[in-house]
């Protein structure tokens, strides 16, 4: 197995790279979902800054997240949408040959 360096997958609409295929947008949404959980699980005890908290706060508080996951696996760095597409291609690839 090659080990080669993580290339980052971010759709045309970020201004980044156009994914190669389906599976490396499928795999680059699933990161963004992930994170966005991720960081909204880490806002719920905070608060966003000085907006007075309360109910139209919390209503919004998933699109900030959802903006920071989008931002976080834009840059590539965590390697989550990567080992997705990896694992997508195996399949497929094992799908081919049958």
């Amino acid at each position: 197995m090659e080990l080669t360096p993580a290339t980052p997958l971010r759709p045309a609409q970020t201004g980044g790279a156009t994914p190669r295929s389906d599976a490396d947008q499928a795999a680059f949404e699933f990161e963004v979902v992930f994170l966005s959980q991720a960081v909204e699980e880490m806002m719920r005890g905070t608060t966003a800054g000085d907006f007075g908290g309360g109910h139209g706060e919390e209503t919004w508080r998933s699109f900030l997240a959802r903006a920071f996951a989008e931002e976080i696996a834009g840059h590539g760095n965590t390697g989550i949408a990567q080992s997705i597409a990896t694992g997508i291609s195996a399949y497929e690839k094992g799908m081919d040959s049958e």
